[in-house]
């Protein structure tokens, strides 16, 4: 068998819960990926706001410039709203992301007239500065690390043969999109991401710290904007559950930056036994 591995898909999220944007290079930084969800959505109650409860969030999609966001609603003409790369505000808001709260600067007043015409409730368009900490869980993470919007991790690393595992066993095969990752590799076994300790892309040096438990949010159909029944998490469960948790992918940090690009070698140092097949997850 061929033990190679090569990163085949680089994804990164600006918004939080919008579109995905595939690129074939980016720039590693302590939060994620440069540009990787430094964008949350909030409501009145100034929470995040994402597709578990907003499905339709999926349809909004999102491409990079050279001066910032440009978003678009794939169903609705609304037209196309500029996002800068820095907020155009100084106000401070402090936003809750399950339970953290990060001070957080309001883009202008057109991101959330925009936003709020397309989502159909009052939300906001907020930013994360660099001088906004919030970290990484310790009990996890082998050192302290910041991390953005996402979810709790910085990075999110799934293998494509994990995916065509699954997809054997679905009665209707789904798309990596639905998982949300930031690198996606070839080669290998299927599930073979869950023991990753140390390992590398392209010789930027990661940590696969936490196996990721999954949503409802995966069973969002990201081309309709619609929750499109009980898969995959119906599979997952009945062999990757574990202690009432269902798991995915891998959540990794680094302490390292530098420039990754698709056709990257992917070398694993070291592995953590975290857990046996047999003992479905």
């Amino acid at each position: 068998m061929n033990t190679s591995l090569i990163l085949s898909d680089i994804y990164i999220y600006p918004v939080k819960s919008l579109g995905a944007i595939r690129v074939s290079q980016a720039e590693v930084e302590e939060r994620g990926l440069r540009f990787d969800r430094r964008w949350v959505v909030i409501d009145d109650t100034n929470r995040f706001v994402t597709q578990r409860q907003h499905p339709t969030m999926a349809l909004i999609e999102v491409t990079l410039t050279d001066n910032g966001l440009e978003l678009r609603h794939r169903t609705r003409d609304l037209g196309v709203l500029t996002v800068p790369v820095l907020p155009e505000t100084f106000d401070l808001v402090p936003v809750t992301v399950w339970d953290d709260t990060i001070e957080a600067v309001v883009v202008n007043d057109a991101c959330n007239r925009w936003l709020t015409e397309a989502l159909g409730f009052s939300v906001r368009l907020m930013y994360l500065p660099d001088t906004s900490p919030r970290l990484a869980d310790p009990d996890y993470a082998p050192f302290d690390v910041n991390v953005s919007f996402a979810d709790g991790f910085p990075f999110l690393l799934i293998g494509q043969s994990s995916l065509d595992d699954l997809n054997t066993r679905l009665p209707d095969a789904v798309s990596m999109v639905r998982f949300r990752p930031n690198f996606v590799f070839e080669g290998g076994e299927p599930y073979d991401e869950d023991q990753w300790y140390e390992f590398t892309i392209g010789g930027i040096r990661f940590y696969g710290v936490k196996p990721c438990a999954r949503c409802v949010l995966t069973t969002v159909d990201p081309e309709k904007g619609e929750i499109s029944g009980k898969e995959p998490l119906r599979t997952l469960s009945t062999y990757r559950k574990r202690n009432n948790k269902i798991f995915f992918g891998q959540n990794v940090v680094t302490q390292e930056s530098g420039r990754i690009k698709v056709g990257d070698e992917v070398v694993v140092v070291s592995r953590k036994v975290r857990y046996t097949m047999s003992e479905g997850i």
